[in-house]
């Protein structure tokens, strides 16, 4: 199986332990209504948040990169999320021919090699902002998948880094969904360190790690 389609197949499982069967209606078994592309562009202001934008204040930080990676898989979730409900409402096709149409894309080619060009941050952010533009004015999903993999493989990630991260964080949300986050009773902060920092911390100390592992090691560290 590639890693597009297991990337999918896991966003499609989540959504519909998350949400309930046939969410791709767009309401969850809950009764609230779910908006993909608002989740993207907010997702994305707070990626633009982690750059030293601001004139006048913090002028001499730099840009938190690390923290760019997460909000880059966030977006990614919901991404996905969009594509599948498009798929299934219009009936484009299955999910392995919509894997297929990923695999096909230009931007996934430089995905899978990696973009040795380096940009300054200015830039960096103007090619997030470009994809937010295509959010609100296109209503073709695959633009906005292509205009997605563009700004992630130019913003430093490759195919590699963004499957360990997804699975990383597809993992850290069922986790969070198993203690309360819905509910609201989710502790985010681990003894003062984000729990997406925590995921990080392990994937990087253990790169063969299994999902399964990962979720027993997020527990064992867990403020009881």
């Amino acid at each position: 199986m590639s890693q597009v389609l297991e990337m999918l197949k896991l966003q499609q499982e989540l959504n519909d332990n998350t949400n309930g069967l046939n969410w791709e209606a767009g309401i969850t078994k809950n009764g609230k209504l779910i908006d993909w592309r608002r989740c993207i562009y907010l997702e994305a202001a707070e990626l633009v948040e982690s750059y030293p934008w601001k004139h006048w204040k913090n002028i001499d930080a730099s840009p938190d990169y690390d923290n760019i990676k997460i909000e880059l898989v966030d977006i990614w979730h919901f991404v996905m999320s969009e594509a599948l409900r498009l798929y299934k409402i219009e009936n484009k096709g299955s999910i392995e021919e919509l894997a297929d149409k990923i695999k096909q894309m230009n931007a996934y080619t430089l995905l899978v090699e990696g973009c040795d060009q380096k940009h300054d941050y200015y830039t960096e952010i103007h090619l997030v902002e470009e994809m937010i533009k295509i959010l609100f004015c296109s209503e073709e999903i695959d633009e906005l998948m292509e205009s997605f993999l563009n700004v992630t493989a130019k913003l430093g990630l490759n195919l590699q880094t963004l499957y360990a991260l997804y699975i990383g964080k597809n993992i850290l949300n069922k986790f969070r969904q198993d203690h309360g986050y819905k509910e609201g009773s989710y502790i985010k902060e681990w003894n003062g360190v984000e729990d997406n920092v925590i995921m990080q911390s392990i994937l990087i100390s253990d790169q063969e790690i299994t999902a399964d592992k990962l979720y027993q090691a997020l527990k064992a560290s867990y403020p009881q």
